[in-house]
């Protein structure tokens, strides 16, 4: 741990025995919280092929639910829209537990403990690949990635060159005879940052002739058809993360209108119930985007970013992504400082 997160870590546990914490855990006026979730596993195990921030053992989140238990009422996603439309402002404060991405762990980990416990959950799925073997375009990338930083450096030195070629510049990316600096994760992020989703596959092409493919990884696969009305008939509350989870700001207004609308479809025509809830992937939005979103019909939105649109603050909804690491205790054991 970086001395940086210790001494975040320490603050938050400090202000967790002076009771200060639950000032800032409740955002107002609103009173409402929403978490965001991805993977949820049984152990540790599965951290060498899952992208960092992105899993949580199933342990941990019954502890973070018991944690919010103490202060929150769990609601579903619907409940809480319809409270965020009307106003909160006073009783208890409310939060909804929400799941990214679609992954098969949803249905296998998180449904029964949500359903132990009586708690409410909503899952983002995107549409393309639910009931496929393929995998969500940053787990191909990240795993690719990570081979190409275990290589050796005169290896590594080529996925410079391979940017290069492509017209690139990247700069966690640029490294002389030593190779590219940084590390997968860091690669990862400027690369979805840099460019979009068609640009990505060219590269991910180009990374598979210069390290090989990397063997399939069933622990990332996503939902398939059944899984997600099973979910549904569960009660979850279950939403759009459009078409193939492309970042909605990098890309030109016919391929949002597509990634939005053709989603939405598809989940209606499988559930026969209408779909209200998005969730932009990665948290992304602009005015275009938001006004996409209201075009293809959708009422809620919902992003990672703390400030909202203030003439369409229901399409962008504040989020807060939890992890494994983000109840981590500054000695290395559990926080309740959420």
């Amino acid at each position: 741990m970086s001395l940086r997160a210790y001494v975040k870590t320490a603050a938050a546990e400090a202000l967790c025995r002076t009771g200060a914490d639950r000032l800032w855990r409740v955002p107002a006026p609103e009173r409402a919280l929403v978490l965001g979730y991805h993977q949820v596993v049984e152990d540790g195990t599965r951290a060498g092929s899952s992208v960092p921030a992105m899993t949580i053992r199933t342990s941990t989140l019954e502890r973070q639910l018991d944690e919010l238990g103490r202060c929150f009422r769990f609601v579903t996603l619907d409940e809480l829209a319809a409270g965020l439309e009307s106003g909160l402002t006073a009783g208890r404060p409310v939060v909804a537990v929400t799941f990214d991405d679609g992954y098969r762990d949803v249905y296998e980990h998180a449904l029964p403990l949500l359903r132990r416990k009586g708690i409410p959950g909503a899952v983002f799925v995107v549409t393309d690949l639910v009931g496929t073997e393929g995998l969500l375009r940053h787990d191909r990338l990240y795993l690719l990635l990570s081979r190409a930083f275990a290589q050796p450096p005169a290896a590594r030195s080529r996925l410079g060159h391979v940017l290069r070629g492509l017209g690139w510049r990247v700069p966690i990316l640029e490294g002389g005879e030593d190779g590219p600096p940084g590390n997968a994760y860091g690669a990862l992020r400027a690369l979805l940052e840099a460019a979009p989703a068609a640009h990505l596959e060219r590269l991910m092409d180009e990374l598979v002739r210069v390290v090989g493919p990397f063997e399939p990884r069933p622990e990332l696969q996503v939902l398939d058809w059944d899984m997600v009305r099973a979910l549904h008939r569960a009660g979850f509350t279950v939403g759009s993360h459009t078409c193939t989870h492309v970042l909605l700001t990098r890309e030109g207004p016919e391929r949002v209108r597509i990634e939005l609308a053709a989603s939405r479809r598809r989940l209606e025509g499988e559930l026969g119930s209408p779909i209200r809830h998005l969730a932009y992937p990665d948290g992304r939005f602009d005015e275009a985007v938001i006004g996409a979103a209201a075009d293809a019909g959708y009422a809620f939105a919902y992003t990672t970013c703390q400030h909202r649109d203030r003439r369409r603050p229901l399409l962008t909804i504040s989020r807060r992504l939890l992890w494994e690491d983000s109840c981590r205790a500054a000695g290395g054991g559990f926080s309740p400082s959420l």
